[in-house]
């Protein structure tokens, strides 16, 4: 935690200085500091803005979503080409793999930042404060969300920043404890928010019920689920778009289709910056989309990339050939080079980190959507965290799985989603229904970083994941330099030897 304490301080270093596009005009570096900073308005606003910044590390959920189950392996240049994600897909991940404790470092560098401003919410009275609180809550709630979901019980810190001898003296809190602190920021970000927001990327009410709909499904509370999605789906702005082709499908997922009706909740990433691999917590651009890239590929519509999470031929042939989702989602290379013109002048390359023949086309590096510099690491494709289907595919759940059952209006929300992609409507209850419902979810939320989470949440991970040890992998471990950091004051998650 030592680390994670001090790359918090940098980041927030980094946050709270002024930005002045006038270079003349630049305050001298570090002139202000973290415990005399919040004086205006504005001060808050680039507060919430830092806070906001380490969205963009979601890159490392949707892979682990994504690769520790059946939809896709690693791939990549080799096996020790992003080691990280070779042993999650292996299952043989433990306790000191870089990916997993990115996810840690990072995360809690968001709560940091949101904490930052609600240890000074007081400071100052100004017309705005009540929706960046809001906000801040939304974004706190999201951090630790990404966090329960793949640890379970982790410290939980509310309103405060951490010193450097308080890791030492504060332990993993019970799951059920943090998952409470998440519906509580969601609960009262959903009071202020609105609708809509006239400024693109902000949360808004719809985002924070989507949210806490998704949180009440992974703890199995169902009628409180229900009962949120519903109000997103009755008073919402959303709607379903209707899909002809698996173009039109993957259209949803390109840059000019961002914010469209079926978008609920995005990351926004911006393609005009350039990145290195120093610090990929630096970019602007989403990496996930250019690492998604087809390896020294050289024809139309796509650009070169690095092969990494590949789906796999169990996910493709999962779908009905008829289903405008299965190329939409799932890129067949070679079929695709096949039915070009100059299909003897289209090459590429197989990564020695494995080759399945296809590749996720939800995130996928095309040549009309490069960003400047290393392209790879710029992509300006926004990460879709809320969709309206999923909202659809959550409720009709909750409303099946609940107390007293409402096996119509679920069916009604399921079919819903099927109607619009030409998919025949299903008439079922009980079991049946359920199973309908997460095959749907399999079929609509793929490529999207969900899969693996929803399998452990429905008890199905064991038998649809190679290499699943029940009792075991449900979560992943506690990188041991952090429970080294906070003093060996952190108990490792169970059967994980280091």
């Amino acid at each position: 935690m030592k680390k994670i304490y001090i790359l918090i301080i940098a980041a927030l270093g980094m946050v709270i200085l002024p930005a002045c596009n006038d270079l003349l005009d630049i305050e001298p570096q570090f002139a202000q500091d973290a415990e005399s900073y919040f004086n205006t308005p504005e001060d808050y606003e680039q507060a919430l803005i830092g806070a906001y910044d380490l969205l963009q590390t979601s890159y490392m959920t949707l892979w682990i979503g994504e690769i520790a189950s059946d939809n896709s392996i690693a791939g990549g240049e080799s096996v020790n080409d992003t080691q990280a994600l070779h042993e999650i897909d292996a299952m043989s991940h433990n306790a000191v793999n870089g990916l997993l404790r990115d996810v840690l470092r990072f995360n809690y560098a968001g709560i940091t930042r949101v904490n930052f401003i609600f240890e000074n919410k007081d400071v100052l009275e100004f017309e705005r404060k009540q929706g960046i609180l809001a906000e801040a809550a939304f974004l706190r709630a999201y951090y630790y969300l990404e966090l329960v979901k793949v640890f379970g019980d982790v410290p939980l810190v509310v309103d405060r920043r951490l010193g450097i001898d308080g890791v030492t003296s504060i332990g993993r809190t019970p799951a059920a404890e943090v998952y409470a602190q998440i519906e509580a920021d969601l609960i009262a970000a959903a009071e202020v928010l609105d609708w809509t927001d006239a400024v693109k990327g902000r949360v808004t009410k719809g985002a924070a019920l989507g949210l806490l709909g998704r949180a009440y499904l992974y703890q199995d509370k169902f009628d409180e689920a229900a009962n949120v999605l519903e109000r997103v789906i009755n008073e919402g702005p959303y709607s379903t778009i209707t899909i002809a082709s698996s173009g039109d499908y993957n259209d949803l997922f390109r840059v000019a289709q961002e914010g469209n009706s079926e978008s609920v909740f995005e990351i926004q990433y911006i393609g005009s910056e350039g990145g290195g691999y120093d610090c990929f917590v630096c970019l602007e651009g989403n990496l996930a989309v250019g690492f998604h890239g087809i390896r020294q590929y050289s024809g139309p519509v796509y650009s070169d990339g690095n092969s990494y999470n590949l789906p796999t031929k169990d996910l493709y042939d999962f779908f009905d050939p008829s289903d405008p989702r299965r190329d939409g989602t799932v890129l067949d290379l070679d079929a695709f080079i096949a039915a070009q013109p100059d299909a003897d002048n289209i090459t590429y390359a197989v990564g020695g980190g494995g080759h399945t023949g296809y590749y996720n086309n939800k995130y996928l590096k095309r040549q009309d959507e490069l960003g400047l510099g290393d392209n790879d690491l710029t992509t300006p494709v926004n990460h879709r965290v809320l969709r309206y289907p999923d909202i659809l595919l959550m409720a009709a759940e909750a409303n099946n799985r609940k107390v007293s059952p409402n096996d119509g209006l679920a069916s009604t929300y399921l079919n819903e989603v099927r109607s619009r992609v030409g998919m025949g409507e299903i008439n079922s209850s009980g079991t049946e229904l359920t199973s309908a419902i997460w095959a749907e979810r399999r079929l609509e939320m793929s490529g999207e970083g969900l899969r693996f989470f929803d399998l452990v949440r429905t008890g199905q991970a064991a038998n649809e994941i190679e290499g699943f040890v029940t009792g075991k992998h449900e979560v992943f471990p506690i990188p041991q330099v952090e429970i080294d950091l906070a003093g060996g004051n952190w108990q490792q998650n169970p059967n994980y030897n280091n």
